[in-house]
């Protein structure tokens, strides 16, 4: 307080509101038969689905969050879109529309052995 002084009830509110969302952010990402969906819990209330039929190239790759798209989250930058809550790795998704999605995992490696497996 002597730094920055008074603070107040409603301040404080707010940063634990803030707080408890970063906290509680969780990507799901599931591979099913006609597709990748994706939610961003507790930000989406639906599910985002990317067809197999919209998909023209996937790897497994190492990021760097804070200098590609500015940090963790929903990130959107010219032609990219990044679903990410922690960590440097996921795969990278190049759709037919030319537009890049990158999708954050803690286990690359085995979203891109199951959508090896679901895409064929």
């Amino acid at each position: 307080m002597i730094a920055f002084g008074p603070i107040s009830w409603g301040g404080l509110v707010v940063v634990g509101a803030v707080a408890m969302l970063l906290y509680s952010l969780r990507l799901e990402t599931e591979v099913r038969a006609d597709g990748i969906y994706l939610k961003m819990w507790p930000l989406h209330r639906s599910v985002r689905r990317i067809p197999w039929s919209e998909i023209e190239r996937y790897e497994s790759t190492q990021y760097s969050p804070l200098q590609e798209f500015g940090g963790w989250g929903i990130r959107w930058t010219p032609g990219k879109l990044a679903y990410n809550v922690s960590g440097d790795r996921g795969i990278r998704i190049e759709r037919t529309t030319g537009r890049v999605v990158l999708v954050g995992s803690q286990r690359p490696e085995e979203l891109v052995r199951a959508i090896d497996e679901a895409a064929q």
